[in-house]
């Protein structure tokens, strides 16, 4: 068994414009990193070995975090394909069967990106990996990613609303049992500010 424990990048100028980021590379804004630097990794966490996603916003607030945390390709974000840099209203407008989509939950597919279902699968691919190394571990991620992770450890399909309200600034800590299955141990694990 491990611990895994989740959090989002800090804000970036497209998260204030509502845009799909998915892939693009988008950094921190000015407002983003002097949020994140108000933050502090909790002592909950202490010992951990931290992971990023190799997407800019997410190395940024890992670094703005103080942690040193090594790259992770499966813990990048969710491909929304030709909706990225769209607002949700933009890509519904122009996409008359987005409606019916995205009621698919898991297996809502943006076009010519991927679903919640094939993010799941590197997660679980990754547990794999973390179980092998027997290492709790913390990850700088992002926010599609960690809806798939609460899905896969909660048993939602990801239609209506989430099991479990989560705090975007806070870090969420999941249990990696030996035969592979998730769980959420503990959400909304709030990071302290300095001292």
């Amino acid at each position: 068994m491990i611990r895994l424990a989740l959090l989002r990048h800090g804000p970036t100028d497209w998260n204030a414009r509502h845009r799909l980021q998915g892939r693009a590379d988008i950094p921190l804004s000015d407002s983003g990193r002097a949020a994140v630097a108000r933050r502090t990794v909790t002592a909950e966490l202490a010992g951990f070995r931290w992971l990023t996603s190799p997407l800019a916003r997410a190395r940024q607030t890992a670094e703005a975090l103080g942690v040193a945390a090594e790259p992770e390709p499966a813990l990048i974000e969710m491909d929304y394909g030709s909706w990225e840099g769209l607002t949700l209203a933009e890509a519904r407008a122009g996409d008359p069967g987005a409606p019916a989509n995205e009621a698919r939950g898991l297996d809502f597919t943006p076009p010519g990106g991927e679903s919640p279902r094939t993010v799941q699968a590197r997660l679980s691919e990754l547990g794999v990996r973390l179980l092998a190394d027997r290492r709790d571990t913390a990850a700088v991620t992002h926010k599609g990613v960690i809806r798939a992770a609460l899905a896969l450890a909660t048993g939602w399909d990801m239609t209506g609303k989430p099991p479990v309200r989560l705090d975007w600034t806070a870090a969420h800590l999941f249990r990696l049992d030996a035969d592979g299955h998730w769980s959420l141990e503990r959400p909304n694990i709030p990071l302290e500010p300095p001292a």
